[in-house]
């Protein structure tokens, strides 16, 4: 164990790793895009529900989703340590029962309204349960292979520009994809075809981080129970880390921001450009510009860190995203300027998805200087509930919206109404960006010299 303990301590991030950890994310941004894009659409255009029920449906699935995301670093930290590692172990354990249940979220099994509701409301709770455990181990795979800041900011960014590769195949592989399977499944079938097909790609992507992490992980057993009972912590350690470092809270709420950003602007992208301003060709032309960009502003940040520290990078790209987003709802009535707007906007998305996991490393090693208790596992997946209550509010702010402006199914919107539809398009997530800017600069106060100090202490008490 103690060779096992130096050679995942010491070895050096391999080449694949530098340029490919993230394939498994781009695999998961296709299938869950399907989701993002269009689950809305489906809901009141294709299985022709109410945009009452439509809400509904959305709303509960992304409470109960919500209110489930902290479970999950919980099970990595607090559940035995599995065959391949504390992490690593999941990201083959469950994956491959995803598309087999994600498929029934875009399946209206019967002519009953409130029937075909609960069916999909079920097949897309018990998918994100499933899905989630390998998205967090996934995660904090960043802090315990990377062993020094420059290889967290490299497999971070590298994480990141993959999953906005992801983005930018969605852009061709889309729309268009299920159009070409549904010719094979049926309209109705066409979602819930490319949900299946798109979630196979998150399988193996992830079979690919198992493969290229192998030996960076320390495996945890009976030889080893000291580390063993460091990673493995109780419920109240787990919410004694939460309170014992306020600053965690304080980023989770900015981090919100960053994913408003990605979920309300995506949800809302089809309703600007068919229903406001009418030409929804230009939708395609808008993704692959918004991908690119994003990709390019998550590949950047492994060299901005070399010249300033994450959290100055984090609060860069929130402004640049609350400017932007801001200008994109006042250029309303030109869909060309509101693409290359929400272009740029994009691009600082890219950053800010880059640089703030970065963020979370530094409070895990802050909270594991305070308590002793290492939550890596805990800490990381606390990522994702801002992320879960961006998706429920991706549904809420556009119910809001569509009711606000009048929308109609096939009726193009006129005047006020067509900037009503920017509302949930580009003001609401500015005004979250400006707010998150805001947290950051006043409320997030772990600096590099902190997490240096804390690191040192740790060190020494280990040793």
């Amino acid at each position: 164990m103690s060779q096992n303990k130096s050679q995942a301590q010491n070895k050096p991030l391999s080449s694949a790793l530098r340029n490919f950890f993230g394939v498994g994310d781009a695999g998961f941004v296709l299938m869950s895009n399907v989701e993002t894009f269009y689950f809305m659409n489906f809901l009141t255009n294709i299985a022709a529900f109410s945009p009452a029920v439509a809400g509904v449906i959305n709303s509960v699935f992304s409470i109960i989703d919500a209110c489930l995301s902290w479970i999950y670093g919980g099970i990595l930290n607090g559940t035995k340590a599995k065959k391949w590692g504390r992490y690593r172990s999941w990201l083959i354990l469950t994956p491959w029962i995803v598309p087999f249940i994600f498929t029934f979220q875009f399946i209206r099994i019967s002519e009953n309204e409130w029937l075909s509701a609960i069916i999909i409301i079920i097949a897309a709770v018990v998918s994100h349960v499933i899905w989630n455990i390998g998205y967090v181990a996934n995660a904090t795979l960043v802090s315990v292979v990377g062993k020094t800041p420059e290889d967290k900011a490299t497999l971070s960014s590298s994480r990141a520009t993959w999953n906005n590769i992801g983005g930018l195949l969605f852009s061709y592989l889309g729309l268009p994809f299920a159009t070409v399977l549904g010719g094979i499944v049926g309209e109705k079938n066409q979602f819930a075809a490319a949900a299946f097909v798109l979630g196979l790609t998150m399988v193996a992507g992830y079979y690919a981080h198992f493969k290229m992490t192998d030996g960076y992980e320390e495996i945890e057993d009976e030889s080893h129970a000291k580390k063993a009972q460091q990673n493995k912590i109780s419920i109240p350690d787990m919410f004694k880390s939460l309170f014992q470092n306020p600053q965690l809270i304080i980023l989770m709420l900015a981090d919100l921001a960053k994913w408003c950003v990605k979920f309300v602007t995506a949800a809302s992208a089809i309703y600007y450009f068919r229903d406001a301003a009418g030409n929804v060709s230009l939708q395609a032309h808008y993704l692959l510009a918004i991908a690119l960009a994003a990709m390019l502003g998550a590949y950047v940040v492994r060299y901005w860190v070399k010249v300033m520290p994450s959290r100055t990078i984090t609060i860069i790209s929130y402004i640049g995203m609350a400017t932007f987003l801001f200008l994109s709802h006042m250029s309303y009535a030109n869909p060309i300027m509101v693409i290359v707007f929400m272009t740029c906007a994009q691009f600082f998305y890219g950053v800010a998805f880059a640089s703030s996991p970065a963020l979370y490393a530094d409070t895990v090693t802050y909270t594991t200087w305070k308590t002793g208790k290492n939550a890596a596992g805990w800490i990381m997946g606390l990522q994702n509930l801002p992320l879960k209550v961006a998706i429920f509010l991706r549904g809420t702010i556009l119910t809001l919206a569509l009711n606000a402006v009048g929308w109609q199914k096939d009726v193009v919107l006129e005047g006020a109404a067509r900037q009503g539809m920017t509302v949930a398009f580009a003001l609401v997530p500015a005004i979250f960006c400006a707010v998150g800017a805001v947290l950051l600069i006043f409320g997030f106060r772990i600096t590099k010299d902190v997490v240096d100090k804390a690191q040192k202490e740790i060190d020494a008490r280990n040793a």
